[in-house]
């Protein structure tokens, strides 16, 4: 695997506008995926995960939306610098997205064959013919049997879980350097789950694709991840690789999420939820944003954002814990 960064994040802040005031959905967050990796973003719902990736694609609408500060740098290249124009020969072409819903990612009246070929004739340049052919290579990766009659097939032909592989052929077209996965087997069964993972390692083994995967299963995290972004309230609360964040998580946070995930070798009763609640991030709080729920809270983690710390090369946690200089516990 490469060691080379394809993609940087920079002190990224994105706010949205609405009528209540102002959500701050994330927060000077900093993330790097390197060339042929897999990094995983996980978290619950509302932390900022998919905010982040729509930042990527240049899907936050304004006036709404706003990327209050930042960079991200796409093959050394400032994607918030560039022109429109120039972001759409990026966006969709070197960078694709596969989003959490396929039926609705899927234009109902319109064939597999056409939705397939549009994008990769608008930025290649490709013949119909080409195009047609190119589909038909697309869909025979992702598993896709007698794909070459299935094109003149609508959604509705399809099952969620083909429908789920006409989206992925659909994001590889263009044979992008970085793949964004949003949630991608949250509406399949655990049968289908299996097979659509092993369908990304195949497909990052064959084309070298970078991959950006959102989800708040890590039992999907643990099979398909070189590295994983733990987000909390719109901050990255804990980075490392797979060893690092099972076997030496660091953020009560992690610790919390890890477990609260029910395995076969534990009873019931063991589960141990997270209690409480998120924070209003109409009203980010002054200090850590898990204070609230935190079980090992000090009494400075209230009132002081903390340091990024860093345990090893690569392993880093954004918690007081882990400062010299946090001594009074509550």
């Amino acid at each position: 695997m490469s060691t080379e960064t394809l993609l940087s994040i920079r002190d990224l802040s994105v706010n949205f506008k609405v009528y209540g005031g102002v959500v701050h959905a994330v927060r000077h967050l900093n993330l790097e995926v390197k060339r042929g990796e897999t990094l995983a973003i996980v978290g619950e719902s509302g932390c900022g995960k998919s905010v982040t990736c729509q930042a990527i694609m240049g899907l936050v609408q304004k006036p709404s939306g706003q990327i209050a500060s930042g960079e991200i740098i796409f093959d050394g290249q400032d994607l918030l610098s560039l022109s429109k124009k120039k972001q759409r020969e990026i966006q969709g072409n070197r960078i694709a997205m596969i989003f959490q819903d396929p039926m609705t990612a899927l234009n109902p009246i319109l064939t597999i064959g056409e939705q397939l070929t549009e994008g990769v004739r608008k930025h290649k340049g490709l013949s119909k013919e080409a195009a047609y052919a190119k589909a038909v290579e697309m869909l025979s990766l992702v598993g896709i049997a007698e794909a070459k009659s299935r094109l003149n097939q609508y959604p509705h032909q399809f099952s969620g879980g083909m429908r789920q592989r006409i989206v992925i052929a659909m994001a590889l077209m263009c044979d992008p350097d970085l793949l964004i996965a949003d949630e991608p087997t949250t509406a399949l069964d655990v049968t289908i789950q299996a097979q659509v993972l092993e369908l990304f390692a195949r497909i990052q083994e064959k084309t070298g694709v970078a991959i950006i995967l959102i989800t708040h299963d890590l039992g999907v995290v643990a099979k398909i991840a070189d590295h994983i972004a733990v987000m909390y309230a719109g901050q990255c609360v804990e980075y490392g690789n797979r060893q690092d964040i099972f076997y030496r998580a660091s953020h009560p946070y992690t610790q919390g999420l890890l477990a609260s995930v029910p395995r076969l070798d534990m009873s019931e009763d063991s589960l141990k939820p997270i209690e409480g609640y998120p924070p209003d991030l109409f009203a980010p709080p002054q200090g850590c944003g898990f204070f609230s729920r935190c079980q090992k809270k000090l009494l400075v983690c209230e009132r002081y954002l903390p340091d990024l710390h860093t345990m090893d090369n690569e392993h880093k946690v954004l918690c007081w814990l882990q400062d010299s200089r946090a001594q009074c516990s509550l």
